[in-house]
């Protein structure tokens, strides 16, 4: 089984060829903003798209998308307002969940959540 930052780092490299392959343009990876990171962002039909990529070796204690916290979430938020600040990005986005399940001996699965969350009113 893989260390557990080079499962994190195959699931997103996963996501990002999925992502492409299904038209998104990654715009950036494992973007910053103090405490948070965006582990991909992206864009499709002109709609700015945050996305956070969970990975698993396995499903026991559940997938993967169910580990992103309220606490995740709203780093996440944080981090988006800041980028399209920076940006001086004004349209529309949304916040994905990709879920990655890497078996050993098996290919890997994903699964593309879209709209997983709504920024906070």
């Amino acid at each position: 089984m893989p260390h557990k930052h080079q499962l994190g780092k195959d699931g997103e490299s996963l996501a990002m060829k999925y992502l492409q392959s299904q038209g998104y343009s990654i715009l950036n990876i494992n973007w910053r903003f103090k405490r948070a990171e965006i582990d991909i962002i992206a864009e499709q039909d002109g709609i700015l798209i945050f996305i956070e990529v969970k990975t698993r070796s396995s499903t026991k204690y559940g997938t993967p998308d169910a580990f992103v916290s309220i606490q995740k979430e709203a780093l996440m938020l944080d981090a988006a307002g800041s980028y399209m600040s920076e940006k001086e990005y004004d349209g529309e986005i949304r916040f994905d969940v990709i879920s990655v399940v890497i078996l050993p001996g098996k290919g890997p699965e994903i699964h593309h959540i879209k709209d997983a969350f709504f920024p906070f009113e």
